[in-house]
């Protein structure tokens, strides 16, 4: 009788460590709830340095949206992001809220500049969204 009690009281703290590990991906999940809106219009998928071309709506949360389109990268590259105001008109440097670059593996590394696995962004001040 004792080995039962001892197994069932080692079988709840499972049971609690497994719900606390659950809730952690419920912040998961909180966290892609406040990335902004956006549209990817243009991707390469092949060749050493690759262009993503991301449109959004506003200027608010650009970081998030380059860091959630980032860890969507993982094939070996380098990859430039763009991310353009979806109310400018066509595509140009002139709508260009913010650029970001990813390096993947040694290739990445050596297209972007970038140790692997790294990441760049920077945000082009001034710019409005939507633009006027």
């Amino acid at each position: 009788m004792k080995h039962r009690s001892t197994a069932a009281a080692v079988l709840l703290a499972a049971l609690a460590a497994l719900t606390a590990c659950s809730s952690g991906d419920d912040s998961s999940s909180d966290k892609a709830a406040d990335v902004p809106a956006y549209e990817i219009t243009k991707q390469d998928t092949s060749g050493n340095q690759r262009t993503v071309t991301v449109e959004v709506k506003t200027t608010k949360g650009l970081r998030a949206v380059f860091d959630d389109v980032a860890g969507k990268l993982h094939e070996d590259a380098g990859y430039f992001v763009e991310i353009n105001c979806a109310t400018g008109g066509t595509a140009s440097v002139d709508n260009r809220l913010a650029n970001g670059r990813k390096a993947v593996g040694n290739i990445g590394a050596a297209s972007t500049g970038l140790d692997d696995g790294k990441t760049e962004y920077e945000a082009q001040e001034g710019r409005t969204c939507p633009a006027k």
